[in-house]
């Protein structure tokens, strides 16, 4: 069965390819949008539950599936985490023939791979250091550890980027010209300590905090920081998918306060509609091509 529905995706793969947007990352061009990780490894924000079904969903080969059904679309550029399921799904890719961008979200955690499997085995263009992982080491005082980061990636022959949920670490990266290439932005602050949400707001909230305003907070610094920034939640993890308005609306707001050297990573789970022709249709509308010069 597996083999089956690798050999009919492939099948359909050449047929109607769509173009979207793309902008220069170093010497590679990727799509202004691109596809998130957090639904294929099971991470919802909502519910545990939820988290493993798309666990149970995500199989390699549904993985491959959708990244073929992407590359259809014009989305030619994923983000991902490296385990067996996305280093196979990948390679079948890579087989192909096909043309894709791949980017790793990665730390220097226990569990992670080092570097150098990763680019081995998925010839991945960018090694970019998880968000979590980052404010975390910024909150402790270690950001140096981030920085050592991006001078590794540099030295494995990758691009290297800095992800974070907080806007003040991306402005402290940009003032001390780090040499990373590229940033990934969170829309929303989720990983707020307790402590700080009680100073903000007189209380704290059950779970990830979700503020509206916090897209505002953090676009204002992306316009700011001159290099690339890849901007992701904008759906504020699905909480912003309550109808085609909401998902539309926040497409236009990323677009419209984003560079245009920037992008936008958006997790799918086309279970009960076709998100990818979606989101891809959405990009193309609000992601007006532009001609931009590499930094």
């Amino acid at each position: 069965m597996a083999g089956q529905l690798a050999d009919r995706v492939q099948q359909a793969l050449p047929v109607q390819e769509e173009v979207l947007p793309d902008i220069p990352l170093g010497s590679h061009r990727v799509t202004r949008l691109v596809a998130g990780w957090n639904p294929i490894g099971g991470y919802s924000h909502a519910s545990p539950i939820l988290d493993e079904y798309m666990r149970q969903y995500f199989t390699p080969e549904r993985i491959y599936e959708f990244l073929c059904q992407c590359m259809r679309h014009g989305i030619r550029t994923w983000q991902f985490d490296h385990e067996p399921r996305s280093v196979w799904a990948i390679q079948k890719v890579q087989e192909s023939g096909a043309e894709m961008n791949f980017i790793c979200l990665h730390a220097e955690r226990p569990t992670d791979p080092p570097m150098q499997r990763v680019i081995d085995d998925t010839r991945c263009i960018a090694l970019v250091h998880h968000g979590g992982v980052t404010d975390s080491l910024f909150r402790q005082g270690k950001a140096e550890l981030v920085k050592d980061y991006v001078k590794k990636a540099h030295d494995h022959g990758v691009l290297a980027g800095v992800s974070s949920h907080n806007p003040d670490n991306i402005r402290k990266i940009a003032d001390e010209g780090w040499e990373n290439d590229l940033f990934m932005t969170c829309m929303y602050q989720v990983n707020r300590p307790r402590e700080e949400q009680l100073a903000l707001l007189g209380r704290a909230v059950v779970g990830e905090p979700y503020l509206e305003t916090d897209p505002i907070e953090m676009t204002a610094v992306v316009r700011e920081v001159p290099k690339p920034c890849l901007a992701f939640k904008i759906l504020a993890a699905g909480r912003r998918c309550t109808g085609s308005k909401g998902v539309e609306d926040a497409f236009a707001f990323a677009f419209s306060n984003i560079k245009p050297c920037d992008g936008v990573i958006v997790g799918m789970f086309p279970v009960y509609s076709d998100q990818v022709a979606m989101n891809a249709a959405l990009a193309r509308k609000y992601a007006v091509a532009q001609t931009v010069t590499a930094l």
